[in-house]
């Protein structure tokens, strides 16, 4: 092999690898993003939280899974806790938001305010979720009327036949 072709093999393959190397960092960096972001937001309690709401609407729906409490609850952190779900809900993360992204709303939730949102909107996730509950029980009974079957039009009655008197 020539020199230069060497060299050129050499360059290429040095190239290759350090491209390889700054990705690999980057993507670390990227994923230590999501992970901060998901530290701050509280990620892994809301999951839990939510884990135990669907174990509990499941017992509340279901009574007799009440003496398998302890089974149903391992099931569900089994399939949909934290554990089961961080690295699929990672790699989301990873495709919605660029790092810069990920830093910016970093930057936002680790104030005060931040932390508010985080804190709050839960809540008034749950406010507004009740307030539209309430509109449509207050009005079913529009709904009932616009689903309900048309009423049967009544057969036309047939012309009775004129009376004769003898």
């Amino acid at each position: 092999m020539k020199p230069l072709n060497l060299l050129s093999a050499v360059t290429l393959l040095l190239l290759t690898l350090t491209t390889t190397v700054l990705h690999a960092a980057d993507s670390v960096s990227h994923k230590q993003q999501v992970e901060t972001l998901f530290r701050l937001t509280q990620m892994e309690k809301k999951i839990q939280d939510s884990v135990d709401s669907v174990i509990q609407l499941q017992l509340r729906q279901n009574p007799q899974l009440g003496q398998h409490e302890q089974a149903v609850r391992e099931f569900f952190t089994k399939h949909i806790g934290w554990n089961a779900l961080k690295n699929d809900i990672t790699d989301m993360y990873l495709s919605t938001f660029s790092e810069k992204e990920l830093e910016q709303i970093n930057a936002f939730y680790i104030t005060p305010v931040g932390q508010k949102v985080i804190n709050e909107v839960p809540d008034l996730v749950q406010q507004r979720n009740q307030l539209a509950m309430q509109r449509l029980q207050q009005n079913i009974a529009e709904l009932q009327q616009i689903i309900a079957p048309p009423a049967a039009p009544s057969a036309p009655t047939a012309p009775s036949a004129p009376s004769v008197t003898p």
